[in-house]
C-alpha cells in the first residue's frame, strides 16, 4: 500500500519539529525549516478537511429507512 500524501507530510512534519526541538541550527535553518513545518500543516489540514466532507452519518429515520447526512452539520 502506497504510503498517501498526509502520511508522508505527518512524518516530514515530526521530523522537523524534532530537528527544530534540539535547537542547534542557525536562525537561517530554523526559519527555512518553520517555513517548511508550515506547509506541511496546511497539507495535513487541508487532507483532513477533504477527508471530514467526505464522512457521512448514517442513521435509521422515522420511516425506518437508512438515512445519510453529513457528520458535522455545522
Amino acid at each position: 500500500m502506497a504510503t498517501s500524501e498526509f502520511e508522508m507530510a505527518l512524518k516530514r512534519l515530526e521530523e522537523i519539529v524534532r530537528e527544530l526541538e534540539k535547537g542547534d541550527l542557525s536562525l537561517e535553518d530554523s526559519l527555512k525549516l518553520f517555513e517548511e513545518g508550515m506547509e506541511m500543516s496546511r497539507t495535513c489540514a487541508q487532507k483532513l478537511t477533504a477527508a471530514k466532507e467526505k464522512l457521512q452519518l448514517f442513521h435509521r429515520g422515522k420511516d425506518g429507512t437508512f438515512q445519510t447526512e453529513p457528520l458535522d452539520k455545522t
